[in-house]
């Protein structure tokens, strides 16, 4: 069986969020609205004013800062005490992970706004939990995607470029797990729809990552004069939108976990999911034996935008052996996507994977 899953609705637009009264109506009456201190306040206003001459009403509560179990606990705790009857979630991946967490426990419907395009988390039945420390701890597989993304280009322009630079890492990887999972023929991470990859899902990351090389370094741009364009809306869209689709539909490979196994070193924790993932392209293509013109392609492309191309880059300016190995046990987990892979991978295969990519994001540095 094959299977592709979409959020509820999709909305990209500059302002979008004055209009929130309007995409919200449907769902509720009593909102729990969860969001970052640092936007808490034009959110708030935007919001109430969407509300003006409705019953509808919210009760805004500030995002502990990790995606964890304590924190989803304490959330929904807060969320029956008020008796809410919509989940909000306005910030960053770990924040609208935890909302979409937060409404399935509450059972409630959930209307996600994100803050960055950093991630594919706002579209994704999936909540990525960590511990309270910021270590990988767990896929929470969701029966639903959200009921209503919301994105205003206005919010998304005016965060920090490197944001978005690292949504396009983590959208990168998109196609090039797709591709291994159509090669192996395994289960997508579509786990309400218990399928298999469908033919849209795997043109959808295509397409993903064609707009990330015709659009992405012109999206860095104008994103770091604060413009909206054309390009950098093409990219929020594959960020976001085909990325988020093309993952889940698509499936995961080793990318993604050769980043959950860079997350057990601290050094790394400043580094952005993103980034991480770049550095997981990088090996996973060494690990497939891709041609050597493939991957300076996409340390060119890395290069260009700013994603890391070397393990220093991610933080691991001085790491051991022992360090990658804790790594590379970590990325190949059981359960882990890595296994995705038409092949075998060990421990052992993804440590090499690693010091090789580094070297060649090292070499590749060396002669620009």
């Amino acid at each position: 069986m094959k299977s592709i899953l979409f959020p509820g609705k999709f909305i990209l637009g500059k302002g979008t969020l004055d209009s929130f009264g309007e995409y919200a109506k449907s769902l509720g009456k009593k909102f729990l609205v969860i969001s970052s201190k640092s936007v808490m306040g034009k959110a708030q206003d935007k919001i109430s004013k969407s509300f003006k001459g409705t019953d509808m009403v919210a009760e805004y509560i500030h995002f502990g800062g990790e995606c964890s179990w304590n924190e989803i606990n304490r959330l929904s705790a807060i969320g029956r005490e008020k008796s809410a009857d919509c989940v909000v979630g306005i910030g960053g991946g770990k924040l609208l992970d935890a909302a979409k967490a937060v409404a399935h426990d509450l059972k409630l419907p959930v209307i996600i706004i994100p803050t960055i395009a950093s991630t594919d988390a706002p579209t994704s039945a999936l909540s990525v939990i960590y511990t309270d420390d910021g270590v990988f701890e767990a896929y929470h597989w969701l029966p639903a995607n959200p009921d209503v993304v919301l994105i205003d280009t206005e919010i998304i322009c005016s965060a920090p470029v490197r944001y978005l630079v690292a949504g396009m890492g983590d959208a990168f990887a998109t196609y090039y797990e797709a591709r291994a999972v159509r090669n192996s023929g395994s289960k997508t991470c579509a786990i309400a729809a218990h399928g298999k990859q469908t033919l849209s899902a795997f043109a959808l990351a295509e397409l993903c990552l064609k707009t990330l090389l015709e659009d992405g370094a012109k999206a860095m741009m104008a994103a770091s004069v604060g413009a909206i364009t054309p390009a950098l809306e093409n990219v929020i869209e594959a960020n976001i939108l085909l990325s988020g689709i093309g993952f889940e539909s698509g499936g995961l490979a080793a990318s993604h976990s050769v980043h959950n196994g860079l997350t057990v070193l601290p050094e790394t924790h400043e580094a952005y999911h993103g980034e991480k993932v770049a550095f997981g392209v990088l090996t996973q293509l060494v690990l497939e034996n891709a041609p050597f013109e493939e991957i300076t392609s996409v340390m060119s492309f890395f290069s260009a935008v700013g994603l890391p191309v070397t393990l220093e880059e991610i933080g691991l300016e001085d790491f051991s052996e022992a360090d990658l190995r804790k790594v590379a046990d970590a990325a190949t987990a059981a359960g882990e996507t890595i296994h995705n892979e038409p092949f075998e991978v060990t421990s052992d295969m993804v440590l090499s994977a690693m010091l090789t990519a580094d070297a060649l994001g090292e070499s590749f540095l060396e002669s620009i």
